[in-house]
Parts: structure tokens; sequence; C-alpha cells
């Protein structure tokens, strides 16, 4: 099963604006993807409350995993996005 690990780029962590993105671009994927911190058992990336309750904060190591078809270019376009600092930005 491919894996990622990432690094939380937004400054108020994996809350609020920056989940909401996360999410969304989960559900858009054609693979399954799960997210997990530190001991934590893995969570639904398509879940806003499971990916807000990991309490990944700024700077936070997650991983990334999916498996099948498309899994691989799933995790790219998410890490991508985790890393990037989505704070002080406006609703495009």
């Amino acid at each position: 099963m491919p894996q990622r690990v990432v690094v939380i780029g937004s400054r108020s962590g994996l809350h609020a604006r920056p989940a909401t993105l996360f999410v969304q671009t989960a559900v858009r994927q054609p693979v399954t993807v799960t997210i997990a911190r530190d001991d934590r058992g893995p969570v639904d990336a398509r879940s806003l409350l499971s990916v807000m309750g990991l309490g990944a904060g700024h700077g936070d190591s997650v991983v990334l995993a999916a498996e099948g078809d498309g899994a691989e270019a799933a995790l790219e376009e998410l890490a991508a996005l985790l890393t990037r600092d989505h704070d002080g930005q406006t609703p495009g």
C-alpha cells in the first residue's frame, strides 16, 4: 500500500479551512485515502470530523495511505495540499 509522510504546512494546522480543502480533495479521488497521526490509527480522509479529530498542528507529521489504481497520484495531490499554508488566503 503506497504511503506518504507529510508535514502540515498551514499555520493553524489541519483545522477549519485547510481540513475542508483536504477532505474535499480526498472525496474527489478514485481511491479511498486514510490519514494517521502519531500512534493513532488511520481515519478516512473523506471525513471532516475524523480529520479534524486528529488534532494535527503546524509542523506535525501525518501518514497518508491509499491502495488501488490512482493511489500514487491521489497521495501526491493530497500531500502537496497539506504542505502548503492555506491560512490567510481568501476563498477563490
